[in-house]
């Protein structure tokens, strides 16, 4: 199996109303379309970046103000971006406590985000951060050496299938046990990396056990 153009992930937006209530909403959302995309282990830093940015909208260009969420990919990391139309002024800040809150806008986008800043374009300014992934392609697969194996497998499984031979290689009681527990978790693994519900495979394959040959 081939990591490159393993998971099609092209660049998502969402309109919404810059409301603190909205931002809850705008989590999940977020949680979902990254376990689509195979980035679970990416969630709650993106999330906090979610919140952050909306947060940043409000306090700037005021509560109501209309925006655009947008998630891509650049390079290998996770670009999470926030933009709002060209014609709202972005108020410099009034006060020391103005200040202090932006400061501390900063320092929190500084510490969730591999790297973060701002950009204008025809119509639009936007503030962005990026999330780092443990991808090797901006359309591959993470999770570690796990995957890789259970790759391996699946090859091997997808060979077997077409092939007519019985395997009369047995296992001791002990090893095959810590063979199935090893491959069960490769497995989930993958699963995992490839925007999966882990829980759901094994709902669905306890009960196909169940149900019997």
């Amino acid at each position: 199996m081939n990591e490159v153009g393993c998971v099609a992930r092209e660049p998502w937006e969402l309109s919404f109303l810059a409301e603190p209530r909205e931002a809850a909403g705008l989590r999940r959302v977020v949680r979902f379309h990254l376990r689509m995309w195979g980035l679970s282990r990416q969630t709650e830093t993106a999330q906090l970046c979610v919140t952050e940015l909306v947060t940043r909208v409000i306090r700037q260009a005021g509560a109501g103000t209309p925006a655009l969420l947008s998630l891509s990919m650049k390079g290998t990391s996770l670009r999470v971006e926030v933009r709002v139309p060209g014609e709202y002024e972005v108020p410099m800040p009034a006060s020391s406590r103005a200040e202090d809150q932006e400061a501390m806008a900063e320092m929190l986008l500084g510490s969730y985000a591999e790297r973060w800043g701002v950009r204008e374009g025809p119509g639009f300014k936007a503030t962005w951060c990026e999330v780092a992934t443990d991808l090797t392609t901006p359309h591959g697969h993470g999770g570690g050496v796990r995957v890789t194996r259970a790759e391996a497998m699946i090859s091997l499984y997808e060979a077997a299938a077409s092939a007519d031979g019985v395997r009369t290689t047995r296992l001791t009681p002990v090893t095959a046990t810590s063979v199935v527990i090893e491959l069960i978790v490769d497995l989930l693994a993958w699963a995992d990396a490839h925007g999966y519900d882990a829980d759901d495979i094994l709902d669905a394959a306890q009960t196909r056990f169940d149900l019997g040959p």
